[in-house]
């Protein structure tokens, strides 16, 4: 029992760090998915305004005619409300000569209610910041007014004249902080773009994964178990430098190899072909690119894994199997490959996950382009919740495109689980039962 409770004692800086970094994200993944935040809603609740945008909205919901009109129409009115705070704050000589020169006259805007009330030359007002907050006691519109509450907004309807029974529609369109909905995933299915997402991430990962993440890093694997051992480890720590250098580096190198006056085109003028962007030429160009680009850093990583596994069999039984007259093709197919089972599953699932994930190397070669032609689905979470165009970045819906991702991974991951037989990986040997 002490022994079970040393332990979970050592074990609890991995749950907690699987608590923080994993479950936690994944739920506010989930639980934002099932939002409409945005940059205009914030991400802690909002206030209530209501816009013209929000009467387009209530005209499309049914609203009566009138109340649109009236709440359009509403501007500034110089009324015995008006003019009564207006006799408060500046005295009522002034009040009195406003009512003479302006009394029952309605304006549009603030800023027509301002000139109306310069032409009357007062000592009161002669302060432009003056004249502004003279003409503020007589607004009227509760449009583009930002109220802190839902009742402060529905006081203002009431003193516009608007009924009550009508309100509760305009109080919730004027609303603009977030909302729980379920309006992404019917988004994302109906977007045209989401098929090309997910067109775009399949050619990706299958592609950078079976020929280069375990096609070639299981190839160099081998092929340097056969090397000298100083000739194989300085090709093996030349072939993973890709991978320990910085993101923008590596990119910049391949640019510089691939663009119109790059290493690879003015090698080839000579010869007379065209000078052209070898990366951004047509989608085919972009697409060699970006698996290039990234199969040659997974590699690095399955070839390490693989060279390792291989290093673990028993050199016994490669030794047995030459004195028995094997070739090195038997060699790797009855010996080597067998036993490659758990690197594989652990190479296969692990990249399978990263590159799900990844779009950094995309991102900073083509930029998803040519258009959005190598645009996969993580560089279009990034983009709509992050890093979008319209400057409006929409929280709730990258998380519904983050979200299935994890649904997609996790899925994967099982079926990687049942293709190689993972309990049977487990098992014990048979010579230890």
């Amino acid at each position: 029992m002490r022994q079970d409770r040393i332990g979970f004692l050592f074990l609890t800086p991995a749950l907690i760090a699987v608590v923080l970094f994993y479950l936690l994200p994944v739920v506010m993944t989930a639980v934002f998915a099932f939002t409409n935040m945005s940059t205009s809603t914030g991400i802690r609740g909002g206030d209530y305004m209501l816009t013209e945008g929000s009467l387009r909205d209530l005209r499309e919901q049914g609203l009566n005619e009138a109340t649109l009109s009236h709440l359009a129409d509403a501007g500034y009115v110089v009324d015995a409300e008006g003019l009564a705070a207006l006799a408060e704050a500046f005295g009522a000589p002034l009040a009195e000569r406003v009512e003479a020169a302006l009394g029952g006259q309605s304006f549009a805007t603030g800023r027509d209610l301002e000139r109306a009330l310069r032409d009357l030359r007062a000592p009161e007002i002669r302060m432009t910041r003056d004249r502004k907050r003279a003409a503020d006691l007589f607004q009227r519109s509760v449009l583009n007014i930002r109220h802190d509450t839902a009742a402060a907004l529905a006081a203002d309807l009431s003193a516009a004249g608007i009924p009550q029974s009508e309100q509760d529609p305009i109080v919730e369109v004027a609303y603009t902080g977030w909302s729980w909905t379920t309006r992404n995933f019917e988004l994302l299915l109906s977007l045209p773009s989401t098929a090309r997402y997910a067109i775009n991430t399949l050619i990706y990962v299958a592609l950078t994964l079976v020929i280069f993440n375990v096609g070639l890093g299981l190839f160099l694997a081998i092929s340097t178990f056969y090397l000298p051992e100083r000739t194989a480890a300085t090709f093996r720590a030349i072939w993973f430098m890709p991978r320990i250098l910085p993101p923008v580096l590596y990119v910049l190198m391949w640019k510089w190899l691939m663009w119109d006056n790059g290493f690879l085109a003015s090698a080839l003028a000579p010869f007379g072909v065209e000078r052209i962007n070898w990366m951004m030429h047509s989608e085919y160009h972009a697409w060699v690119a970006v698996i290039l680009i990234n199969g040659v850093v997974g590699a690095s990583f399955g070839m390490i894994i693989f060279a390792s596994a291989i290093k673990a069999i028993p050199q016994t039984m490669l030794l047995a199997s030459e004195v028995d007259g094997a070739t090195r093709w038997q060699q790797v197919r009855f010996i080597i490959l067998p036993q490659m089972r758990w690197p594989i599953l652990f190479v296969t699932a692990y990249q399978t996950l990263s590159l799900l994930a990844s779009f950094e190397y995309i991102l900073l070669s083509t930029g998803g382009g040519p258009g959005s032609a190598t645009e996969v689905w993580a560089m279009a979470a990034f983009r709509t919740a992050l890093n979008n165009y319209g400057g409006n970045l929409q929280y709730g819906m990258g998380a519904t495109f983050a979200l299935v991702l994890v649904i997609i991974g996790t899925a994967l991951s099982l079926l990687y689980l049942r293709f190689f037989n993972f309990q049977a990986l487990l098992a014990k040997p048979r010579i230890e039962r």
